[in-house]
């Protein structure tokens, strides 16, 4: 006897593989059902991706979260989980070719979006003494909820900021792309509210490895940048929340 999850699992594959074998389900309402799923596909992308909708177009967009839901379904119950594949997947469509900077406007508003969704991290401003007891090879850096970093060859989060803030003017990102202007861009949230910013791309390096778990240390040799100012500006915008210590190992692999 089939059990509750089975009958589950048999209707998800169903929704997702419109010729596989019905289980049991009359097509009139496994087609309902399909619908019903296709329907919150685009719901959901249309509340994560708002920019890559108005590029797109709704038909297109539409199309484009459907082909999503069947490629790469939801993997838990919280659909606010799913969509993050959509930057990869918009990359891989030849019909998106003439949108090559499509893939990175989705990574930011994805960013943006996981952003808003991360759990607080509380200030550890005492935790800044590490520096004087520990070499940079053993402190890792804690950054603000949601920071990302997204080095694109296009001016990405100019599209974004033009489409949601109307700055700059679709003029002057129309001219940054003829000029092929690259953007690196850091995505944080350092109180209720999301930040996106273009940054330098020695520093968005610089970041990228330490939101990777890289020690200071790393960071610091593979970015050339002025870390003295980095640590004062980012504890004072609160990119930075604090420092850990994490031990090294001798040779043999004992702790040190």
């Amino acid at each position: 006897m089939s059990t509750l999850a089975d009958a589950q699992r048999a209707l998800l594959d169903a929704l997702l593989q419109p010729r596989a074998p019905t289980h049991g389900w009359e097509p009139v309402g496994l087609g309902v059902y399909r619908a019903n799923a296709h329907a919150h596909a685009e719901r959901t992308l249309e509340a994560t991706y708002p920019v890559v909708r108005a590029l797109l177009g709704d038909e297109s967009f539409h199309a484009l979260a459907r082909a999503l839901w069947h490629h790469h379904p939801p993997v838990s119950g919280d659909l606010g989980d799913w969509g993050g594949a959509l930057a990869d997947f918009a990359d891989a469509q030849q019909d998106l070719a003439t949108l090559p900077y499509l893939a990175d406007v989705a990574r930011i508003e994805w960013a943006i979006y996981r952003a808003m969704r991360a759990p607080a991290t509380a200030p550890d401003p005492e935790s800044f003494a590490l520096l004087q007891q520990h070499a940079p090879e053993q402190l890792r850096a804690v950054l603000a909820p949601g920071t990302t970093l997204i080095q694109s060859p296009w001016p990405a989060l100019s599209v974004v900021d033009a489409h949601l803030h109307g700055d700059p003017d679709f003029d002057t990102v129309g001219q940054r792309l003829r000029d092929g202007v690259s953007e690196a861009v850091r995505v944080w949230r350092p109180d209720a509210q999301v930040r996106a910013a273009v940054i330098d791309a020695d520093t968005a390096r610089f970041e990228a490895l330490l939101a990777a778990g890289a020690s200071l240390g790393l960071a610091m040799d593979a970015a050339p940048i002025d870390v003295h100012a980095w640590l004062h500006a980012s504890v004072q915008q609160h990119r930075l929340l604090g420092l850990r210590a994490v031990p090294t190992h001798t040779p043999n692999g004992d702790p040190t």
